[in-house]
């Protein structure tokens, strides 16, 4: 079973429904101990990374994802829920995220050009990973974002271009995000979740 985190913020719907479609078991659910049964977690997000954070706090997911990561099941961050990963934002005067993983968010640098960024966009792999195994290089993805980490170059997987070049795939110990809607990207988005999935079996 793969939980998709709701703590009411994103595309549960279109998250689950993908993964159904590439074979998984999906449970949307805020409950501690459905997270915990599962073997792969999902936390997806659209709004302001203030807001959420608010909210995983009122529901203490915040203790159960740190749990499941310290346990080493295997989780996937994906447009919000990939900024949540981080240590900091600076959106609507800043607030911490989960610190999983090292780096700050910060607004896209996209000098003459619309933020948000919405639409398709090649995301080059900077290194291997089982998370895009299958996957050509480069590989277009649906973003939707006004912002995007500023990682360290250890846990950088997909860069891409609007303007400059911004963090648009992250892997950590365990730890995976995507600032792209896989759940929105065809097949190769389908093919990514079908690789996050993998890595749970």
């Amino acid at each position: 079973m793969i939980a998709v985190v709701d703590y009411g913020m994103g595309n549960l719907r279109s998250v689950q429904k993908a993964l159904e479609h590439v074979g998984a078991i999906p449970e949307v659910t805020r409950d501690h101990e459905r997270i915990r049964a599962a073997t792969a977690v999902i936390l997806p997000g659209v709004g302001a990374f203030p807001k959420a954070m608010q909210a995983i706090r009122e529901h203490r997911l915040d203790e159960v994802l740190r749990e499941r990561v310290n346990t080493g099941v295997p989780v996937l961050g994906i447009c919000l829920g990939m900024q949540l990963l981080f240590e900091r934002s600076t959106e609507l005067g800043g607030a911490d995220g989960l610190g999983l993983l090292p780096g700050q968010v910060r607004e896209l640098d996209a000098p003459g050009l619309k933020v948000p960024q919405i639409g398709w966009n090649a995301v080059t792999w900077e290194r291997d990973s089982d998370l895009t195994s299958g996957l050509s290089n480069p590989a277009a993805f649906y973003h939707v974002h006004s912002f995007a980490p500023v990682a360290e170059n250890g846990i950088v997987l997909g860069t891409a271009d609007y303007g400059t070049r911004f963090v648009s795939a992250v892997a950590g110990d365990g730890v995976y995000g995507v600032q792209f809607h896989p759940e929105k990207s065809g097949p190769d988005g389908l093919r990514l979740l079908r690789n996050f999935i993998a890595l749970a079996e």
